[in-house]
């Protein structure tokens, strides 16, 4: 990728793993239209002469401790599957000015009329509450997992102990690779404030975020472990869906079972 050549090393990995891992949820359905985002906290890998040299500021509210950031951000109304061959014209890297009140578009944004994702806000947030929970996770990606997002339509999503259970049950890596599970988060329209405070108290405690009715968010130390997040847990829900369409109720691994997988 010719567009990538002047970006540092660290940030240029960064992209190459974004457009392999696009791939993947295109090939997965996980990713239709202009569905799903992604973002990665590039903060401290840029000189601070190539950000002061940039002028041309975008108006946006953001919370004032994201003042200085630098992200790696999928536009909005963007194709996924478009990151794998036009990383350039569907994403882009932009600096926060120091009062959290603009941004500059520092590499990307080649598309007419591009602006960073609706759910912009909601990603600020997580990176945010990632750096001050000291968890080292970078990047950020929502899609739809088919399984998953069956299963938020189920009233097994009602009850989220019962609900991640369902799910470790199914296999012993699931549990090995997900050991924190899902937080099911009930509904709210994208992009708004409700739908990003419920993805921040979900993510206290759990691997991945599954909005009802909607789709899954899951954060990594970089994209691929984000992936990773998903895809596991979706595998443990397809495994459910394929049981009950098969006629039965799988008994699957017990409590006892489970505690046994986690230890040393």
């Amino acid at each position: 990728m010719d567009a990538l050549k002047k970006l540092p090393a660290e940030v240029v990995k960064h992209i190459y793993q974004v457009s392999e891992v696009a791939g993947y949820l295109w090939e997965k359905e996980w990713a239709e239209k202009s569905s799903g985002n992604i973002s990665i906290d590039l903060s401290g890998l840029f000189p601070e002469s190539i950000i002061n040299r940039i002028h041309d500021e975008v108006s946006f509210d953001f919370p004032i401790d994201a003042a200085g950031m630098v992200l790696f951000v999928t536009g909005s109304g963007c194709r996924l599957r478009h990151l794998v061959d036009r990383v350039d014209e569907v994403a882009a890297i932009i600096a926060v000015n120091s009062t959290a009140t603009a941004y500059s578009v520092l590499w990307g944004g080649k598309s007419a009329g591009f602006k960073p994702t609706s759910e912009l806000r909601a990603h600020i947030k997580i990176h945010l509450f990632n750096a001050a929970n000291h968890t080292g996770r970078k990047a950020v990606v929502h899609a739809h997992p088919g399984e998953l997002v069956v299963l938020s339509h189920h009233k097994l999503f009602k009850d989220e102990a019962l609900f991640n259970h369902s799910l470790w049950k199914m296999c012993p890596e699931i549990k090995l690779y997900v050991p924190r599970g899902v937080g099911c988060a009930g509904y709210a329209r994208y992009g708004t404030e409700e739908l990003a405070n419920l993805t921040l108290e979900a993510l206290k405690n759990h691997d991945i975020v599954l909005w009802e009715k909607h789709g899954a968010l899951a954060t990594g130390v970089d994209i691929e472990e984000a992936f990773d997040f998903l895809d596991v847990a979706n595998k443990g829900a397809k495994l459910l869906l394929l049981a009950w369409n098969a006629g039965f109720d799988p008994e699957g691994l017990s409590p006892e079972q489970l505690d046994d997988l986690m230890k040393p």
